[in-house]
């Protein structure tokens, strides 16, 4: 939950400064920001992905998470509930349209995405929350600059932040007892593969890459080891 908590800090005071200065920041300052964290998640994604003990594994979890993403259109269902949420609450009631826009952009751009399954599957996990802390980095920007031109709903967007990320990551904690270290390091290096593109695709914008499709991986990668372990193959 350390992670979690962070997040909200950073969603907080992004918010409150966008509320009151947030006219005077530059895009360039933000894009700056933005650039500098997206090299290091991509530096962080291969610091992940070198825990593999086999990479074959992480291969194959990989393309079969792709495939099965593809099939299944899971990046496509994220944006696609963002869309029908969003249309929903705001003919619900029309009079509130700007508060209760700034409270859905911001839940949403927050908690739909890679970032916030994989940090937080890896905070309940581990205990690690460094993937959380960049994301609430990210976040507060974010905040800063929704709270700027949407208002004080942004801020209470922290409520989704909690009972959303706060849960995965206490259901990744109950499944840490089953779990073992090879899993756990195979499916550590499928999500280093996963941030390596989430930079390259969200972060730094060199290419659009479908990363929400990749997320079965996670769960591929130790079901995999799982199954050679039984088949006594290494």
């Amino acid at each position: 939950m350390t992670g979690t908590l962070l997040n909200i800090a950073t969603v907080l005071i992004g918010g409150t400064l966008g509320l009151l200065f947030g006219a005077r920041l530059s895009e360039r300052l933000r894009k700056t920001v933005v650039a500098g964290l997206g090299l290091f998640t991509l530096a962080y994604g291969v610091y992940n992905f070198l825990k593999t003990q086999n990479p074959l594994i992480v291969l194959g979890s990989l393309l079969i998470g792709g495939v099965l993403g593809e099939w299944w259109r899971i990046e496509d269902g994220l944006q696609r509930l963002g869309e029908i949420l969003e249309a929903r609450f705001a003919a619900r009631d029309p009079s509130s349209g700007r508060f209760v826009r700034g409270f859905l952009t911001a839940s949403l751009v927050f908690c739909v995405g890679p970032m916030t399954i994989l940090g937080s599957i890896q905070n309940g996990l581990t205990g690690d929350y460094s993937l959380l802390a960049i994301k609430a980095v990210l976040d507060g920007f974010a905040a800063l600059a929704f709270a700027s031109s949407l208002g004080a709903g942004v801020l209470f967007s922290v409520l989704v932040i909690l009972v959303y990320q706060g849960g995965l990551s206490l259901l990744a904690t109950q499944l840490n007892s089953v779990l073992t270290a090879p899993m756990m390091a195979e499916m550590t290096a499928a999500g280093g593969i996963l941030l390596m593109g989430i930079a390259i695709s969200s972060l730094l914008e060199i290419k659009p890459i479908r990363m929400g499709n990749f997320l079965p991986a996670l769960v591929l990668a130790p079901l995999i080891v799982e199954i050679l372990a039984l088949l006594k193959i290494k």
